[in-house]
């Protein structure tokens, strides 16, 4: 394929710069000192570009997108993700919405989509569960038909930002007799119906993402279920196709290696020689990792899809080179970099090696990815 950018691309990408530089509220890029300062700004931001239409780009016109093509897409995550301006990694934006334009009701259409394009409902995914991560489908959680309703009854964990979400995109079972892939069914569900409880998870990082999600006897309308019944599965695995496809993860890691070569230069005396090739190979991983979100952006301008095989492999060598330049940051670092003090300059990276290992968890295993790879990928035999 043709790396270059077209003339009509370069001058979106240089409107997305502009906007990064002149569009933001005042102290977008500080620290917080709590997650209500930093939902405010994020909430701010997600307007600005709302307004822009700018927020769910791809979308078609009459549900708040621009109908971007998946390369204009590409080229605005890449921007705000190298920039870390927040607010923009939107579930209702990146696979809610989308499979619910698939599988929707035109009513379902009209009453979440436009709430989801300009900002004003935010969504949680409540897929993964204590026993059912990997093996997703082996989830419990039931959905019991009643009249008007389904009753939800069950428990899912992992649920990122699920504590400040208006929605929650629900895959459970409603038929327990099938085989586990077949009776499942997806909802949305309002996230302060009553029966739902939510316990925080601080991750090693220290950070509160994740949460603990019950239900006990949650009412939810039969007009809320999306798609067809024991069907659901089939959403999810869109839904995650959606999530994997994304450049996030090569724009963090760029701008993360561009952040420690800056103050590899600053330092004074010669670099040892270890942490210079390990720097260079991560340079590779970068450039490696770019060209494949470009091919993979370039395939979905062709065939409307990502294709399977390279967001996979997206996926899982972008979680890992993720985790190794965060290790290499606190080599740089040395002792300092494991006991980094408020306000230090080797926080920001003693929490990136922290948070990282999650990076290879979340969204599949890299294990999993590896398995996907092999079978649907390559065409490999299972055991």
């Amino acid at each position: 394929m043709d790396f270059r950018l077209t003339p009509e691309q370069l001058a979106f990408q240089a409107e997305v710069i502009d906007f990064i530089e002149h569009g933001l509220p005042p102290g977008w890029d500080q620290e917080f000192e709590s997650l209500e300062d930093r939902l405010a700004v994020e909430r701010d931001i997600m307007k600005r570009l709302a307004a822009k239409r700018w927020l769910a780009l791809p979308w078609p016109k009459e549900y708040g997108g621009l109908g971007a093509s998946p390369m204009q897409q590409m080229l605005f995550n890449e921007q705000m993700a190298y920039h870390g301006v927040p607010g923009t990694v939107n579930m209702g934006v990146a696979w809610v919405g989308p499979v619910i334009m698939l599988y929707g009701t035109e009513e379902q259409k009209a009453r979440f989509l436009t709430r989801i394009a300009d900002g004003t409902d935010l969504w949680c995914t409540l897929y993964s569960e204590p026993g059912a991560g990997s093996d997703l489908a082996a989830m419990q959680t039931r959905a019991v038909r009643d009249g008007d309703d389904y009753i939800i009854n069950g428990q899912k964990i992992w649920t990122t930002f699920g504590h400040y979400a208006d929605w929650g995109w629900l895959a459970a079972r409603t038929d327990p007799n099938a085989p586990k892939h077949k009776g499942i069914s997806t909802f949305a569900v309002k996230m302060d119906s009553p029966g739902i409880t939510v316990r925080p998870l601080v991750n090693m990082a220290g950070t509160h993402e994740f949460n603990e999600v019950y239900f006990e006897d949650v009412r939810v309308p039969a007009s809320n279920l999306v798609g067809e019944e024991n069907r659901g599965w089939y959403n999810v695995a869109v839904g995650l196709d959606f999530e994997r496809s994304s450049i996030g993860a090569t724009s963090n890691a760029r701008r993360t290696v561009d952040d420690l070569v800056a103050l590899l230069k600053e330092r004074r005396g010669r670099t040892p020689d270890p942490i210079r090739h390990r720097m260079a190979e991560h340079a590779i991983g970068v450039q490696i990792l770019r060209n494949l979100a470009y091919y993979i952006a370039s395939q979905q301008e062709k065939t409307g899809i990502a294709p399977t095989r390279e967001a996979q492999m997206a996926k899982l060598f972008g979680a890992e080179l993720q985790q190794r330049i965060a290790a290499t940051a606190l080599q740089i670092f040395g002792m300092g970099g494991q006991a980094a003090p408020p306000g230090s300059r080797a926080l920001r990276y003693q929490y990136l090696y922290l948070r990282s290992v999650a990076n290879t968890i979340e969204g599949g295993t890299s294990e999993i990815q590896r398995t996907v790879i092999a079978t649907r990928g390559l065409g490999l035999p299972r055991e």
